[in-house]
Order: structure tokens, then sequence, then C-alpha cells
């Protein structure tokens, strides 16, 4: 059964960004695949290597890049493509809840975790959540 249909990208901006990683974490990823954001939100960005996608699934190892403010509202899905000033960093991997309402976790999937500053991020650089294009056949 097919659910879902095309969407458009949800656009962002950094606020924040962030320097520090972990090998503790202990996140939880959300049993969610995806989450609705509005507009003028703000939430967090965050780099793992671990591809564990099951609910509750404990994420160790992280590094965090920053805050960005949801740009246009829309939907973040597993699988999107996420794209900080034009270049590709990875793909979203679920969201962790802890600091909810106040902001999701976005998680973010890449082969080594990266910080804001490894990645050149600065205020107001656009980050933007992508669908991911699946090759024709």
């Amino acid at each position: 059964m097919v659910e879902d249909g095309e969407k458009r990208a949800v656009g962002s901006r950094v606020v924040k960004v962030l320097v520090h990683r972990r090998d503790d974490r202990g996140m939880s990823l959300e049993p969610f695949a995806s989450r609705c954001v509005r507009r003028g939100e703000v939430h967090e960005l965050v780099t793992t290597d671990h591809d564990e996608t099951a609910a509750g699934a404990r994420i160790d190892r992280v590094a965090f890049l920053g805050f960005v403010e949801i740009d246009n509202a829309g939907v973040i899905d597993r699988g999107d493509e996420v794209w900080c000033d034009g270049e590709l960093i990875g793909t979203v991997l679920g969201f962790d809840a802890c600091h909810y309402p106040n902001h999701y976790n976005i998680l973010i999937s890449t082969a080594t975790p990266r910080t804001g500053p490894e990645l050149g991020l600065r205020p107001d650089v656009g980050v933007v959540f992508s669908p991911a294009v699946v090759p024709a056949l």
C-alpha cells in the first residue's frame, strides 16, 4: 500500500551553531517516521552514525550541528535529504523528543558525526530538508 505522495521541501535557517559531541548521549528514537513542523519553530540538528530506526533505539554517538528556525511549514520524513548551504550532509534518521515541546532533536544519519563548525555552519546559513530522489527503474 502506497501512503506517501509528493511534498515540498522544508527550508530553515541556522539560528545557533553548536560545537560539542557525545559518545554517551542516550537519545531515544521516536516511533514516528515523520513530524510536521510550523514556520517559526526552532529545532535542534544532531548528526549520528547510528543506523537503527526501531522505536526506542538508543542513540549515543552524536555531534551537534545547531538550532534552525523553520522558514515554511511542512513535513520532515525519515530518509529526507538534509542540505546545508547547498551541500548534502546526510539523511533524516528520525526524531528524539526529550526536549519536546520546546523542540525536537532531528537526528541526521552521516558516515561520521560532525559538529556545526566542522561543516562550516554559521548563523543564517540555509538548511533544507528535501524528499530523497528515487532513481527511475
